[in-house]
């Protein structure tokens, strides 16, 4: 019994070690929510879930440090609707981030990004304009395009070397027109029509060199922002699938030692069935 009872403590003090990234993962989604994902519900169900691992494995801890057989019988019931809802999670996450990707531009380092290459619930939500809306000012207010100017010795970086920079999807999306308009570099938020627009894309005729305005409400700032959140839900998703198994693991091993505490309880050998068969009757005539 004794064996038994620190194998589960183990076990529970270990999945309340694993509840930490799953926590830390969703509070790292919501701290991009403040920057440049700003989609600030996405990250709530991972800090449910986290949540409510680490407090489950409390009590399961506490039921086998003081063999408390009740805790750990809620322990195993609760966590296991806790692991379905992680995998629900996980899926969900891969579902609506499936597709989706930047176009690679010939001698430009940074890709564009096309709302058309995204499908599904998560584009629908984001390309709402009452929703869209919301981002576009969270965009805006985190400053993103602003922290592009770049000098070099105290002069404006040149159309060449801005070209050969790595730009992410937030800031090739919403801080500059696309490369196909035709627009000629002054700098990194500021683009003139030059010998006049070649594009029939319609976010050529929506950016602005305003700089509240820039790509802000162009399609290719809204596919930019689901670039970025898909990237940042496949890393987070990445740890959550490596912990999903080890938890798995873990309650099974669990579930087996809560079984031969349980059997140990009712003065059980080891292999007996609790039921045996009866033996038939002599009547005597």
């Amino acid at each position: 019994m004794r064996s038994s009872n620190h194998l589960i403590g183990v076990l529970n003090f270990t999945t309340f070690l694993l509840s930490i990234p799953i926590l830390g993962g969703g509070i790292w989604l919501s701290s991009r929510a403040n920057n440049t994902d700003c989609l600030k519900f996405l990250q709530w169900p991972l800090i449910v879930i986290g949540a409510s691992i680490m407090v489950v494995s409390l009590a399961g801890f506490a039921g086998a440090c003081y063999r408390n057989t009740f805790l750990m019988w809620v322990y195993l019931f609760v966590m296991f609707f806790i692991i379905a809802a992680l995998i629900g999670f996980i899926i969900f996450a891969y579902a609506v981030t499936d597709k989706g990707s930047g176009r690679g531009l010939v001698n430009q380092a940074y890709k564009d990004y096309y709302l058309d290459d995204y499908s599904g619930w998560l584009k629908d939500r984001v390309a709402d304009n009452s929703y869209w809306r919301k981002i576009a000012s969270c965009v805006r207010d985190s400053k993103v395009c602003k922290k592009m100017d770049r000098t070099v010795n105290g002069v404006p970086e040149t159309a060449d070397m801005f070209y050969n920079r790595k730009l992410n999807s937030v800031e090739s999306g919403c801080c500059k027109p696309p490369t196909e308009c035709g627009y000629a570099y002054v700098n990194e938020t500021f683009w003139t029509t030059g010998g006049g627009l070649v594009g029939t894309n319609p976010d050529c005729s929506m950016w602005n060199n305003d700089q509240q305005e820039l790509c802000y409400s162009c399609n290719s700032c809204k596919a930019g922002v689901l670039a970025n959140i898909r990237k940042s839900w496949r890393k987070v998703s990445v740890i959550n699938i490596v912990v999903l198994i080890i938890l798995v693991i873990f309650y099974v091993i669990g579930c087996a030692a809560f079984r031969n505490n349980r059997r140990i309880d009712n003065d059980e050998p080891y292999g007996e069935a609790r039921m045996t068969k009866a033996q038939p009757s002599h009547f005597q005539l």
